[in-house]
């Protein structure tokens, strides 16, 4: 049986995209999706001025803008499913992460710029303090993340992470080098830890929402399917809308 058709890591002109959502909808339908995100940055770092998605109104508007295509797509028997996400920049504050994102809200939350032990003590603060007051997380990813960062270390520790927040690791197009056959070690790792994989295009114009094919031969390439299978898993069995 093929794989499902996924980009799970889009633009929209909410923050840097070129596109509309009901533009980025539209197209993907043509192309014949079956699965895309649509995650803006969030972020009050250096880059801040990358994005609206700065306060609770937009946020609202952001939010009910993606609702209001997923109830079309379903009321219109479409077998596209658009997640409602979010990429949130980890050089941000805690504090403006923790005040200004509702958890409950979002179908899939990926993090960018993962790079270091001490970015990882960052973000599970974050996360645990999340699972104080919600139960039922978002899927969750990481955005175009650089094995260089950890790759010549101890690996383990990054592994149980990812595996006890079960957290994927994404196959971005845009960043071919990230997936290089000189971190084989890395992926081997990967699946030896069952950690879920995905397929993100980090797409800013609908001329690349379906540049899918490396990513899924590289998957293959790294005997990654099973790692695939366990993310389209958490796919299918999203309450969306």
């Amino acid at each position: 049986m093929p794989f499902p058709k996924i980009n799970l890591h889009i633009h929209s002109n909410y923050s840097d995209g070129k596109q509309t959502i009901n533009q980025i909808v539209d197209k993907a339908i043509k192309l014949e999706l079956d699965y895309i995100a649509i995650t803006d940055h969030f972020t009050n770092s250096w880059k801040a001025w990358f994005s609206t998605l700065n306060n609770n109104e937009t946020i609202s508007k952001y939010l009910e803008e993606l609702s209001s295509y997923q109830r079309y797509l379903i009321n219109n028997n479409n077998h596209l499913r658009l997640l409602k996400g979010l990429e949130v920049d980890l050089a941000s504050t805690e504090k403006f992460i923790k005040d200004f994102i509702q958890l409950d809200k979002f179908d899939l939350i990926l993090f960018e710029y993962l790079q270091s032990y001490e970015t990882v003590a960052f973000l599970k603060n974050i996360l645990n303090c999340w699972k104080k007051s919600i139960n039922n997380f978002p899927i969750l990813g990481l955005a175009h993340f650089d094995p260089s960062f950890f790759a010549y270390g101890n690996l383990d520790p990054l592994m149980n992470f990812l595996k006890e927040y079960n957290i994927y690791f994404e196959f971005n197009s845009n960043y071919p080098s990230f997936y290089s056959r000189k971190y084989e070690l890395f992926f081997e790792k990967l699946k030896e830890y069952q950690i879920p994989v995905a397929i993100g295009c980090d797409s800013h114009r609908t001329s690349n929402l379906i540049d899918i094919e490396e990513p899924f031969e590289m998957i293959k390439y790294y005997n990654l399917e099973k790692n695939f299978e366990i993310l389209l898993k958490s796919l299918k069995s999203l309450k969306i809308v």
